[in-house]
């Protein structure tokens, strides 16, 4: 981080962020977006792919530049399973290139409020939706893909999926993938499991269905509301290259999340961040 963003947040309580959500409920504050309970600056270049390294590293970026493309996973012949693929933490980029992803929406009143932040800011994010939720909410669904946010899976109801039979497990993500289907017209790319919980049941799933697995590196632990200036802190703080950032529209009181992203956002695309969404 460069000088002047860290003279930025002087005074604040600094406090390292997390990569991992805090245990996942089927709903509500506890749920941690995705998680149990996370103006266009100039071009970075050519994009690199994301990988999938082993374990959850810290960093993240901001801007608009081209959605990075990740392969999807591949059949190993035309009539076998997918190829079970390992979640991704973050993105394989030197540049300060980094992905913003918003959990546990859509959410009539803070879904909205996030949407008119990332259009003022030229933010592309992605939205992990429940199931549930979408189906609440056709018209808002289609509004965050309409301006071009990328859509993914976040299960039904969002429970901790390391509790329940295989075949609630498949219902869980299933119906979810049909709703937001159905809303848009196109397949999804992505899942991400309650908590960054993944079994091995959950990634052999979501590969038949055709998705990636998707955790996340920089964990400000909105989720749990500690304030403005700690969730910024935080963020600012673990922020890297090719990191993803995990944020909360959705699963209770988001006004703090909303607050932290008018401040962060702008702080982050000054110093040369750039955000982006992965495919």
């Amino acid at each position: 981080m460069s000088r002047r963003l860290l003279l930025s947040v002087a005074g604040v309580t600094l406090l390292s962020a997390t990569a991992c959500g805090a245990p996942s409920t089927s709903k509500g504050d506890a749920g941690a977006g995705g998680a149990g309970g996370p103006g266009a600056a100039p071009s970075p270049g050519p994009v690199p792919p994301a990988t999938t390294p082993s374990g959850p590293p810290a960093g993240t970026r901001a801007g608009s530049p081209p959605a990075v493309n990740v392969p999807s996973p591949a059949l190993s012949s035309p009539a076998a399973e997918r190829r079970i693929s390992n979640p991704l933490y973050s993105l394989a980029s030197h540049d300060k290139l980094v992905a913003l992803t918003l959990d546990d929406g859509p959410d009539p009143t803070h879904t909205p409020a996030v949407l008119a932040i990332l259009r003022k800011h030229g933010v592309r994010a992605t939205f992990f939706l429940v199931g549930e939720n979408a189906a609440e909410h056709p018209a808002l669904v289609r509004e965050i893909a309409q301006e071009g946010h990328h859509l993914a899976n976040h299960t039904w109801t969002h429970p901790d999926l390391r509790n329940l039979p295989d075949a609630q497990v498949r219902d869980e993500l299933e119906r979810t993938s049909e709703v937001l289907q159905k809303a848009t017209g196109k397949p999804l790319t992505w899942f991400r499991a309650p908590g960054g919980d993944f079994s091995s049941v959950t990634l052999r799933t979501c590969s038949e269905l055709g998705m990636r697995p998707m955790g996340w590196s920089v964990d400000p632990r909105d989720w749990a509301r500690p304030g403005t200036s700690k969730i910024t802190t935080r963020v600012l703080e673990a922020i890297r290259p090719g990191s993803i950032v995990l944020n909360h529209d959705g699963g209770g009181d988001r006004s703090q999340t909303i607050a932290a992203l008018q401040t962060y956002l702008p702080m982050l695309i000054d110093d040369g961040y750039q955000f982006t969404a992965p495919r």
